[in-house]
């Protein structure tokens, strides 16, 4: 049987929890929601805990499916991610540097939320969250080729619509 404590193995994926359940939703305030469910769900499933491989995997597949019933529920077909810090640009740099610094992260950030959920969601796990493909497979129901295609076209997609806007300046 698996030691599993809800203070020490649970509890710190709150935030990753909240960033996936974030990248789906779109919506701060329903994130939040969500990973209060989530963690109330694993809770409830504590006498299960033993036979569970992945507490995390576990984890973040009730989140996933949280958000997406939320999605659906809502229909919510928003664009955008709710505002997130960004990164204090360098003190050397000059106003119009911080506006051009600006504009590419708000530019990053759009293509990323245009993604076909399923990209989005591996890319989020994989390259945010630093999953490795075996747990993201289990969490998304998918296999760990599906998974390395979906980060695969994801990748290429933001990189593909970021070089042809970087190219004309815009």
């Amino acid at each position: 049987m698996n030691n599993i404590s809800f203070k020490n193995d649970i509890l710190p994926l709150k935030n990753s929890l909240y960033r996936l359940a974030l990248r789906i939703t779109f919506s701060a305030e329903e994130s939040e929601d969500i990973v209060q469910e989530t963690l109330i769900k694993v809770w409830n499933k504590r006498g299960e805990w033993g036979d569970i491989e992945s507490i995390e995997a576990f984890c973040f597949t009730i989140c996933r499916n949280l958000a997406l019933d939320s999605v659906k529920r809502k229909e919510n077909n928003n664009d955008s991610l709710e505002d997130a810090p960004i990164e204090q640009p360098d003190d050397n740099s000059n106003p119009l540097e911080n506006a051009q610094q600006k504009d590419k992260i708000e530019f990053v950030k759009q293509i990323l939320n245009s993604l076909p959920e399923k990209q989005r969601s591996c890319m989020q796990l994989r390259d945010f969250e630093g999953r490795p493909y075996k747990q993201i497979a289990k969490i998304l129901g998918i296999t760990e080729e599906q998974v390395k295609v979906n980060i695969f076209r994801a990748r290429q997609a933001v990189k593909e619509r970021y070089q042809k806007i970087d190219n004309y300046g815009l």
